[in-house]
């Protein structure tokens, strides 16, 4: 199930960059604003730990822990990302 997942999102991924780059004429993303594709690259590095906390909260998740502080781990877990990545949650 998994691979299947990831090789549709994988699909996906690879048609939103093939029209992205027919829509824009660039094969690089944010090309036209180096300063905003900078701003993006620097966040990288303090949101990373925080989807490898997520992925492994959720997995807790799935594996029958619930209690309230695994819930509101994951909670934050996407409030910081979104805080990060600039975008609501």
């Amino acid at each position: 199930l998994r691979k299947k997942i990831f090789t549709a999102m994988c699909a996906e991924w690879d048609k939103t960059i093939a029209a992205l780059e027919q829509i824009t004429g660039e094969k690089q993303r944010l090309a036209n604003n180096p300063i905003l594709a900078r701003s993006i690259r620097h966040r990288f590095p303090y949101i990373d730990p925080l989807h490898h906390i997520q992925v492994e909260l959720v997995r807790r998740y799935r594996a029958g822990q619930s209690d309230e502080r695994l819930k509101r781990g994951i909670h934050l877990s996407i409030n910081g990302i979104a805080s990060g990545l600039r975008n609501t949650g």
